[in-house]
């Protein structure tokens, strides 16, 4: 399991997730409007929409509210106008760490970026100094009574996908990153509309780390993910058993 998910996890069982929903929200909202801005209001016209609209459903985001931000976003000259963002660093024990964001001002983000790095053990390297270990690619996901495997493995293979793992939590779908839309629409047009379908950087190797390691690590991401700028976090940790239930406890 990726670092990032993993962190995620440890969250949610601390009872991070109410604590944290207005911050989804928001964050949510802010690529609702850069993909309405990049494309047509019309999700059925615009598939960067339509992921977006999942990822809001992912984080229960009221129907109304959704629609509010699109009619915004859609406005002639109203609102913010958001770039995308990406940085790369290193966090303590030597992990890889991958910053998405969408920002209205680059040069805060990258100081607020960069301030997180060296206060938290960590040194912010240039774009593309850990991204080629790892993979980009477009995951999406299925609840486990969506389809039988098979049918689920059949249907992605006929789609272009890469691969498909099932397991007790549900399907997992991956794509080509140029592939993740046309796959998604088809599997849609089978199987209803996703839980998520998004891109996700994956990394080749892994770093395990101790209880320490893993403290100091996660404080960074939570730092980072904290900054409304900041849309995604990825890093290659990798946590024992033992570790993440001491981090859990």
């Amino acid at each position: 399991m990726a670092g990032h998910s993993q962190f995620k996890n440890i969250m949610h069982r601390k009872g991070a997730q109410d604590a944290k929903r207005a911050k989804q929200f928001a964050k949510v909202i802010r690529e609702i409007t850069v993909a309405t801005r990049s494309g047509m209001p019309d999700p059925a016209m615009n598939p960067r929409l339509r992921a977006a609209i999942t990822a809001a459903r992912e984080v229960n985001m009221p129907k109304d509210t959704v629609e509010r931000a699109i009619k915004k976003a859609s406005g002639a000259g109203g609102g913010e106008d958001y770039v995308a963002v990406r940085y790369e660093g290193y966090g303590p024990a030597g992990v890889a760490i991958i910053i998405e964001g969408l920002t209205d001002n680059r040069n805060r983000t990258a100081s607020e970026v960069r301030a997180a790095f060296s206060k938290h053990g960590g040194s912010m390297g240039e774009t593309n100094s850990v991204s080629f270990g790892f993979d980009h690619i477009g995951v999406i996901t299925y609840p486990l009574d969506a389809a039988s495997e098979d049918d689920m493995l059949e249907a992605a293979i006929e789609a272009g996908a890469d691969n498909v793992e099932t397991t007790e939590d549900g399907h997992e779908i991956t794509t080509a990153m140029e592939a993740l839309m046309s796959v998604r629409d088809a599997l849609e047009g089978r199987f209803g509309e996703p839980r998520s379908a998004k891109l996700d950087w994956r990394p080749q190797t892994t770093v395990t780390l101790d209880e320490d390691q893993a403290r100091s690590v996660l404080k960074l991401i939570d730092v980072l993910e904290e900054n409304d700028d900041v849309q995604s976090v990825y890093a290659n940790f990798d946590l024992p058993d033992e570790v993440a239930e001491a981090l859990a406890a």
